[in-house]
C-alpha cells in the first residue's frame, strides 16, 4: 500500500485554499431554498414544476462528484478544481436571466456537475493530506461551506430589499470565485494517492461501504431538504414574512455554520460514531419541537437553529468515519457523493410534489423518516461494543 507524497504545495496553504473553494460551493448551494418562488415566478412555473431544478441539480451533482472522483485519482488536482470553480462562477451568472424553464434546468444540471467535481476534489485532496487524522481539517472545510451558506441568504434579503430582483444576489458569488479560480490554476496540485480500499483478502469491504452511503443520502436529503425549503414552508403557512423567512433560512445556515465550528473541536475528542449518534438525537429532538408546536413562531425558530446546529458536522464526521473504516480513494469519494446527491434529488424533489397537492406540512414527517433511517443504518455501523454502550445510556 504506497503512501501519499506531497508536491510542492505546503498542506496547509492547500487545505486554505479548499477552504475558500468550499464558502463558493456553500453560497451557490444555499441560495436556491430562498430563490425557489423568484424563480417559480421567473420561469411562469407552479412550485410542483420548478422542483425539478432539485432534480437536475442533484443528478450534475452526482455525475461531477462520479467523474471527478475518476479524474482526481488520474491528473492534477488543482486544475480540475479551478476548471470546477470556473464552472460555477459562468453557470451562477447564467441562472436568474433564463425564462424558460427547461433552460434553467440544463444550466442548473450543470452547475451541480461542477459542484459535485468540487466537492469530490476538496473531501478527496484533504484526505490524502491528513489521512487518518482528518477529522477536524474536514470539519473545518465544511464550516467553510457554512459560512457561504450562512452569508448568502443574507445577501439575497438585502438584495430583495434594495433591488426587488435575484439576479445580483447570484452575481456577486460569480464574480467573487473568479480570483480563486485563478489561485487553484496556479497551485501545485498534490500527488495522487496510490492506495486501494482493501480487506486482508484484497478485497473491498462492500457491506460497510454501501450502508455508508446509504447513510450520506439520508443525511444529505435531510440537510438540502430542510434547509432547500424552509424558506418556502415558513411562508406559504404564514408563520413569517417573506423577509422573515429569509433570514430564517439564514439563521438555520448560520447554527449550521456555529455547529461545524464547534465540531473543529469536538472531533478531536470524541469517536465519530458518538458524535454522529449525538447529532441525529439533536435533529429528532429539532422535529419533536416543530411537530409539537407546528403554529408556534418561537417553535419554528428554535427548532431550526437547533436542526442547524445538530446536523451541521454529520457530512465532515461521516466522511472522517468512512476513511477510518475504509481507506478512500478519489473514486470511492466520488460514489460516497453519488449517495448524498441521491438523497439531494429525492427528498427536496418529493417535498416540492407533495407541497402544494397535500400540504406544506409533509414537509417535517417526510424528513424525519429520513432521519430515523439514518439512525438505524448508524446503529448497524458502528463496533457492537460500542452500540452497546450506547443503548445502555
Amino acid at each position: 500500500m504506497n503512501e501519499l507524497t506531497l508536491s510542492r504545495v505546503k498542506p496547509l496553504t492547500a487545505t486554505f485554499a479548499y477552504y475558500v473553494a468550499f464558502i463558493t460551493l456553500g453560497a451557490t448551494m444555499s441560495l436556491t431554498g430562498p430563490a425557489l418562488p423568484w424563480l417559480a415566478q421567473q420561469t411562469s412555473s407552479r412550485l410542483d414544476q420548478i422542483s425539478i431544478i432539485f432534480v437536475a441539480s442533484s443528478l450534475g451533482y452526482m455525475t461531477g462528484s462520479q467523474l471527478g472522483g475518476r479524474a482526481y485519482d488520474r491528473f492534477p488536482g488543482h486544475r480540475i478544481q479551478a476548471l470546477g470553480l470556473l464552472g460555477i462562477s459562468i453557470s451562477s451568472a447564467l441562472v436568474p436571466v433564463l425564462h424558460s424553464l427547461w433552460f434553467l434546468v440544463a444550466v442548473i444540471f450543470f452547475l451541480g456537475t461542477f459542484q459535485g467535481a468540487l466537492d469530490a476534489g476538496c473531501n478527496t485532496l484533504l484526505t490524502w493530506i491528513h489521512g487518518v487524522k482528518v477529522g477536524p481539517y474536514m470539519n473545518g472545510l465544511h464550516f467553510f461551506y457554512g459560512i457561504g451558506s450562512f452569508v448568502a441568504p443574507l445577501i439575497f434579503a438585502r438584495v430583495i430589499l434594495v433591488a426587488k430582483d435575484i439576479s445580483w444576489a447570484y452575481w456577486i458569488f460569480s464574480i467573487l470565485t473568479l480570483p480563486v479560480v485563478i489561485w487553484f490554476w496556479f497551485l501545485p496540485s498534490i500527488n495522487v494517492r496510490r492506495r486501494m480500499v482493501e480487506q486482508s483478502n484484497g478485497r473491498l469491504n462492500l457491506g460497510p461501504f454501501l450502508l455508508i452511503v446509504f447513510f450520506f443520502i439520508f443525511t444529505v436529503g435531510l440537510e438540502l431538504g430542510f434547509g432547500n425549503w424552509i424558506y418556502t414552508f415558513s411562508a406559504h403557512l404564514h408563520l413569517v414574512s417573506e423577509i422573515g423567512a429569509a433570514y430564517l433560512t439564514s439563521a438555520f445556515w448560520g447554527a449550521f455554520t456555529v455547529g461545524r465550528l464547534l465540531g473543529i473541536g469536538i472531533s478531536s475528542r470524541l469517536r465519530s460514531h458518538t458524535i454522529l449518534f449525538i447529532d441525529l438525537a439533536g435533529c429528532l429532538t429539532a422535529f419533536a419541537i416543530l411537530l409539537v408546536w407546528p403554529v408556534s413562531s418561537l417553535a419554528l425558530w428554535g427548532g431550526t437553529i437547533l436542526m442547524g446546529l445538530s446536523i451541521a458536522s454529520v457530512f465532515a464526521t461521516a466522511m472522517s468515519f468512512a476513511e477510518q473504516r475504509l481507506t478512500l480513494t478519489g473514486d470511492l469519494v466520488g460514489w460516497i457523493l453519488v449517495g448524498g446527491g441521491i438523497g439531494g434529488m429525492i427528498f427536496p424533489w418529493l417535498i416540492g410534489q407533495l407541497f402544494e397537492s397535500i400540504s406544506p406540512r409533509v414537509t417535517m414527517p417526510i424528513l424525519l423518516s429520513a432521519s430515523l433511517i439514518a439512525l438505524g443504518i448508524l446503529l448497524t455501523l458502528i463496533p457492537r461494543k460500542t452500540n452497546e454502550t450506547i443503548n445502555g445510556l
